[in-house]
């Protein structure tokens, strides 16, 4: 009997919520989850990651010392998540770690993304190839290096009877517009999702056992503020064409305070609730400004799906749209991100292109990514 081709993605995003692995199996070329965990990121952990994404002194030895301590983090999860499936290090082809985004310049003379986790730990330790490193090479053909997901979505999600949309509410979101033709693919971030609402959350509930506002909660008992709202929208950001993509270090809470001023003239859950109210709007904004056609269905995925004060304000801020989760697509909307790099792996492995040039900005389709043996 011919050996599984099993692969694991591993991701960690822009929230630093927690390191999701799945389990892929590819056939043919096309993938299918066999399993997936999330892990909770260890708060002093998480701590030092979110410091590390401002500006303070001794950035490079705590950036040394977080790459080998995020790694040994994710080698643990991943012994972890075999030894509970009683699956061996040998059953697995390839690790695709994205790693933690601490900064992301995609523009400027001197581009740059940085993600931590070194993956010559994480392999030493698992016994596992691993392919990592995934985004700098879009960066040295004149690309973003961001978004990547859309070329999976492409993969997985696209149909040749339809034109769909995918929208990722991750800590960024992005979009993938999938135009029903094997080419026209597009794709990009439209500006924060969930790391605004979650970092505000956290300085307001600096005690509470979320890092994030389950189900919307706070924001359901605030009232958005529009004059508010609209100083958020007047960030240069959002009127600038694609291929874009951004992150925390612009999208944080000083550049909120510099926005809006004294933060402190508003209730807490009023700020949540317009955070909300800014998502929804600039996601709809870039749909109807930047895509060759307005979408009768959205399908969603990332941990905003979850969030129904969300959806109610997207659902509201384009009401002619239907809109979806990516599971009726055959992919539950946590899975996707951490099934991406399985793919990314695997299409390094296979020597096949894992960007798409028109969404990120590159010169041209190459392989990303680098292989760390054990």
């Amino acid at each position: 009997m011919a050996q599984r081709d099993l692969y694991l993605g591993l991701m960690s995003g822009t929230s630093m919520d927690g390191l999701d692995i799945a389990l892929v199996e590819f056939t043919d070329d096309m993938p299918e989850l066999v399993s997936h965990q999330q892990f909770e990121l260890p708060d002093p952990l998480q701590e030092k990651l979110h410091n590390l994404c401002e500006e303070q002194p001794n950035e490079l030895h705590r950036w040394g010392e977080l790459d080998r301590e995020f790694a040994i983090f994710c080698a643990d999860c991943v012994l972890a998540f075999l030894n509970r499936r009683n699956l061996s290090a040998t059953a697995i082809t390839a690790i695709g770690s994205h790693g933690q985004t601490v900064r992301h310049q995609p523009d400027g003379d001197f581009a740059y993304t940085l993600q931590l986790g070194d993956p010559n730990t994480l392999a030493a330790l698992t016994g596992i190839a691993v392919v990592a490193d995934f985004r700098r090479k879009d960066i040295a053909l004149g690309g973003q290096g961001a978004p990547l997901v859309p070329a999976f979505h492409h993969a997985v999600f696209s149909s040749l009877k339809e034109s769909r949309v995918i929208l990722n509410l991750g800590g960024i979101a992005n979009i993938t517009w999938l135009p029903g033709t094997p080419t026209g693919v597009t794709g990009f971030d439209t500006g924060p999702a969930n790391t605004l609402m979650d970092r505000w959350f956290k300085a307001c509930h600096p005690d509470h056992a979320d890092d994030f506002d389950r189900h919307g909660a706070f924001a359901a008992h605030g009232e958005v503020k529009h004059e508010v709202l609209e100083l958020l929208l007047e960030d240069p950001y959002f009127s600038r064409p694609p291929p874009k993509s951004t992150g925390r270090d612009v999208f944080n809470l000083d550049w909120l305070q510099e926005r809006i001023g004294d933060l402190d003239n508003y209730s807490r859950a009023d700020i949540q609730a317009t955070l909300v109210a800014f998502t929804a709007r600039t996601v709809a904004d870039a749909i109807q400004q930047w895509l060759p056609e307005q979408p009768d269905t959205i399908f969603v995925c990332g941990g905003g799906a979850y969030n129904p004060i969300l959806m109610s304000a997207l659902k509201a801020a384009l009401p002619s749209t239907q809109w979806h989760a990516t599971s009726v697509l055959g992919v539950a909307p946590q899975h996707v991100e951490a099934m991406a790099f399985a793919w990314l792996a695997y299409s390094y492995i296979h020597r096949k292109p894992g960007n798409l040039p028109a969404v990120t900005g590159a010169s041209r389709p190459t392989i990303l990514g680098g292989l760390f043996l054990p």
